[in-house]
């Protein structure tokens, strides 16, 4: 897990665009892993440092690759997150995301109806996507209020779960728990102006991060991720 948060953060930095923190070293002493890195002293964000943190995340969903997916396998939290390259961006959100997620939480308990209504979303997937071709840019992929900060009045982002995938999902995320401001927001519209359709596929994206915590965190996530497949149905 440590090992690929650092390649992760490397990937972040090599774009040039945003701070991340410095990584050492990670490794293992005796049954502990770790992960070494430069201490950030964060410090009260105001409106100036949510409108850079928009531009520099508009700026790194510029850096594109070929295909959706990354190198390899890295994880949401502490859950496996899969990243096996893909052509098609449905496949890989229906086979990778929602469908793991969906088969985690069978594996879990959680059956019936979450079960029989996420499988007819699963099918219905490609509806969301047909006037709407995404380009698979690099994503911080955990991109929620508690995983960004001002640093000496710029903003750093960190604890990524990076892939190459739609620039939607890192938004959705962003509106799932808040703390992003309307500078944010505004910032990054500038520069990426939302596309039709995107409020739907934003409940598709926070249905992913819903599940993941339904998964982790037990059943109180559950009527959420209900209610937000039936929505998107």
């Amino acid at each position: 897990m440590f090992t690929a948060e650092a390649e992760g953060l490397a990937a972040l930095a090599a774009t040039g665009v945003i701070r991340v923190p410095e990584v050492f070293r990670t490794g293992i002493d005796g049954d502990t892993a770790f992960i070494e890195m430069e201490r950030l002293h964060l410090e009260p964000s105001s409106r100036a440092t949510e409108a850079a943190l928009g531009e520099c995340i508009a700026a790194l969903h510029t850096t594109v690759a070929e295909r959706f997916g990354w190198h390899r396998d890295n994880t949401i939290g502490p859950t496996p997150q899969h990243n096996s390259w893909s052509d098609d961006w449905v496949d890989f959100f229906r086979e990778q995301r929602l469908g793991f997620q969906l088969r985690l939480a069978a594996e879990n308990g959680y059956t019936g109806s979450l079960q029989e209504r996420g499988a007819r979303l699963l099918e219905r997937l490609p509806v969301f996507f047909e006037d709407y071709e995404p380009r698979p840019a690099l994503l911080h992929g955990d991109l929620w209020g508690g995983n960004w900060g001002s640093c000496n009045g710029e903003p750093v982002i960190f604890d990524p779960a990076v892939y190459y995938g739609d620039p939607e999902s890192d938004l959705a995320l962003t509106r799932l728990f808040g703390g992003f401001g309307t500078a944010f927001y505004e910032a990054y519209d500038t520069h990426m102006p939302p596309a039709a359709g995107s409020h739907d596929r934003c409940m598709l994206y926070q249905l992913y991060h819903v599940l993941n915590h339904l998964n982790l965190f037990g059943s109180s996530y559950k009527g959420r991720a209900q209610d937000l497949i039936n929505n998107l149905l």
